[in-house]
């Protein structure tokens, strides 16, 4: 059994690693926008540029996401064996 401590000690790590994760997001977040800015500046091509920029990273996100969650569901039946 994990004692406490070293349960506080990975929940701590995790979260510190996810506020890493959500910072570098915002700054590519950031990045992007501006290089959408720099390829269209006009205001009207703009729009369209920053949905097909949100529609990519949703098929990125779910791909990885269902990729992260099959790789787990395949870890679970194998150590069940």
């Amino acid at each position: 059994m994990v004692d406490l401590k070293q349960e506080v000690r990975n929940k701590t790590s995790d979260f510190i690693l996810a506020a890493f994760g959500f910072v570098a997001g915002l700054a590519w977040n950031e990045a992007i926008k501006a290089l959408i800015e720099e390829v269209f500046p006009s205001h009207n091509n703009s729009v369209w540029a920053k949905l097909a920029y949100a529609l990519l990273v949703t098929l990125v996100f779910v791909l990885v996401s269902t990729y992260f969650i099959r790789s787990s569901q395949k870890i679970e039946e194998v150590a069940q064996k």
